[in-house]
């Protein structure tokens, strides 16, 4: 399934579609080699807007139960 979210880090933030099987933190690798936001290490963890929660980096969308429409909030 593919989920349609937002991903904010210190150097902006982007929409991006991803497969909920992939990491979290390779959807901000993505937006990082297209240059959609400011290169830099991917984060440990992410704050989800929808789920008032942390969430880890390493784990899947699923894994963490990132919903369509949510904000990923980096915590750097």
């Amino acid at each position: 399934m593919f989920l349609t979210l937002t991903i904010e880090t210190s150097g902006g933030s982007a929409d991006i579609r991803i497969d909920s099987a992939q990491a979290v933190g390779q959807g901000l690798q993505v937006l990082r080699e297209t240059g959609r936001v400011t290169p830099g290490l991917v984060p440990d963890y992410f704050r989800s807007h929808l789920n008032q929660t942390m969430v880890s980096a390493w784990k899947t969308f699923e894994e963490e139960q990132i919903f369509d429409g949510d904000i990923l909030t980096a915590i750097e």
